[in-house]
Order: structure tokens, then C-alpha cells, then sequence
């Protein structure tokens, strides 16, 4: 079977659309107190390398669900008016999920550009998760 779209044309049209901030400009955000950073992997991967200090984990399956105010799943940290940004471990969840969220009308929200990975790569503060 042909897929119709291959998953690196569907991130590519998400990074198209989006704001990508690079790991130096999400760097001189970590202290704003109206930008949430916001980690979308997985929970292993968070036990496994750390995450960004103060980074709300919202797992990329739940996430249009926890930002919903109609769902009841829900959580009130999507509701504080802050800019979030999102991020994956290389930026492909994470555009993905920036996209969709846009498409659903919440905002403001983007993504860093590389993921964690580049966060890391660009000395980025790591906060580990037990």
C-alpha cells in the first residue's frame, strides 16, 4: 500500500507553517515567566535524558486532549494565556504537534528547531527527571 503522504512531507508542510525558534533563541526564553516550555516525549525518553528546566510533560498523544478546554481531560496549565513552546527530541513531534495545535486555534505556540537534541547540543540547561 502507497501512503498518500509520507510522514517527512507531513513535517516538512508542519516546519513550513510554524514558528521554529532555534535552541539559542528558546535558551533566552527559559526565564520568561510567559513562556512555558513544553516537552512532548515520551516519558522514557524524559528518565532517560532529562528535560528542560520547568518544562511542563504533556505525551504527544494527549496533548490536543489536555489543551482542549471542552475535553475532560484538560489541564489548567494550557489556560494561562502563556506562549508555549514545544519540543521532541529532534523537532518532528514537536512540529507536528506546533501545527496541529494552530490548527485547533490555541496559540501562541512553536517549536524548537532540532528538539532536545539541539537544545542539548547548544548547552541548553538539562533538569533531570526521576
Amino acid at each position: 500500500m502507497a501512503l498518500k503522504k509520507s510522514v517527512s512531507e507531513l513535517v516538512a508542510a508542519a516546519e513550513a507553517r510554524i514558528e521554529r525558534l532555534t535552541p539559542e533563541q528558546a535558551r533566552q526564553l527559559l526565564e520568561d515567566p510567559d513562556v512555558r516550555f513544553v516537552d512532548i516525549r515520551d516519558v522514557r525518553e524524559l528518565k532517560r535524558e532529562g528535560t528542560v528546566p520547568g518544562a511542563l510533560h504533556a505525551p504527544r498523544g494527549m496533548l490536543e486532549f489536555w489543551v482542549d478546554p471542552d475535553s475532560p481531560y484538560h489541564k489548567a496549565d494550557f489556560a494561562s494565556g502563556q506562549r508555549f513552546v514545544l519540543f521532541c527530541a529532534l523537532g518532528h513531534r514537536s512540529a507536528l504537534a506546533t501545527a496541529q495545535l494552530m490548527d485547533m486555534g490555541f496559540g501562541p505556540v512553536c517549536d524548537i528547531e532540532g528538539g532536545f537534541e539541539a537544545w542539548r547540543g547548544a548547552g541548553g540547561k538539562i533538569e533531570e527527571k526521576s
